[in-house]
């Protein structure tokens, strides 16, 4: 079958998820779309290619289905278990970059390293020290994998753990994108394939981020930077404030509220 036949027919399959359908392509043939445009009347197998696209179609992302998703413009090993990285996270990580190079940290924490995109960008960019825990046993092999083959393994320490079991640690700064949607919460088929304890963070969707804030005031950590829901300011700002943080938070480019950067005051 020509490209072009194979591709128009995939487009029908998917409807309205036609960009998806040449990202397909172009990953199975190894090709960019300039490739599949001056190309299109080539002959190819296209069986393989009908079976990603249904794969796709049934809900399988198609990072799971190739292994991989980019994530600040590097390139990390992904796989169904783990959340799949996401373009509104680089915000947290600017804010997070900025900060770290105004400041020393002796001791950072990062809650739920999920592949380890966050702690591993941060390693490779200011060749820091960093803590990151996560309760997947899947994160931490994905997590590990993706810090070798960025050359930061040596940097950071991913344990198993629950950061409430973290009590006794002393850090400087902590920071996480946790679950924080609310568990009733519709998603489409597509994000539903990924871990269900990374997406869904309680009945009202901000209860592990009040864990974090609380867990955070008692340990006497000074910064603390997140990523959350985008309807979720008001009762994180009324939470931060409760703490004696003093707190800034960050749009994302559809003007949703993304992160936030806090630090303790306890003075107020």
């Amino acid at each position: 079958m020509r490209i072009k036949q194979a591709l128009n027919l995939a487009k029908e399959s998917l409807k309205d998820y036609e960009s998806e359908a040449i990202f397909i392509l172009c990953e199975y043939l190894k090709k960019d779309k300039i490739w599949l445009f001056l190309n299109e009347d080539l002959e190819f197998d296209e069986k393989p290619y009908f079976d990603l696209i249904s794969r796709f179609k049934k809900g399988e992302p198609f990072e799971y289905i190739f292994k991989k998703a980019y994530f600040y413009n590097l390139e990390f090993y992904v796989e169904n278990g783990v959340l799949i990285p996401r373009y509104d996270s680089e915000i947290l990580l600017t804010r997070l970059i900025e900060l770290c190079k105004k400041n020393h940290f002796e001791n950072i924490l990062e809650i739920g390293f999920g592949s380890g995109i966050l702690g591993i960008v941060l390693a490779k960019e200011l060749n820091l020290k960093i803590t990151a825990c996560d309760i997947s046993v899947k994160a931490l092999e994905i997590a590990k994998k993706n810090a070798k083959f960025h050359k930061v393994d040596h940097l950071i320490n991913f344990i198993l753990s629950d950061f409430r079991d973290l009590k006794d640690k002393k850090f400087d700064l902590i920071f996480s994108n946790p679950p924080y949607i609310k568990n009733n919460y519709k998603l489409d088929k597509w994000v539903l394939s990924e871990p269900k304890e990374a997406l869904f963070g309680g009945e009202k969707g901000y209860e592990v981020l009040k864990d974090i804030i609380e867990f955070s005031f008692i340990n006497n950590v000074k910064y603390l930077a997140c990523e959350f829901g985008y309807d979720q300011k008001e009762i994180l700002q009324k939470l931060l404030s409760k703490n004696f943080y003093q707190s800034q938070f960050f749009k994302d480019e559809r003007g949703f509220n993304r992160a936030f950067l806090a630090i303790l005051r306890r003075e107020q």
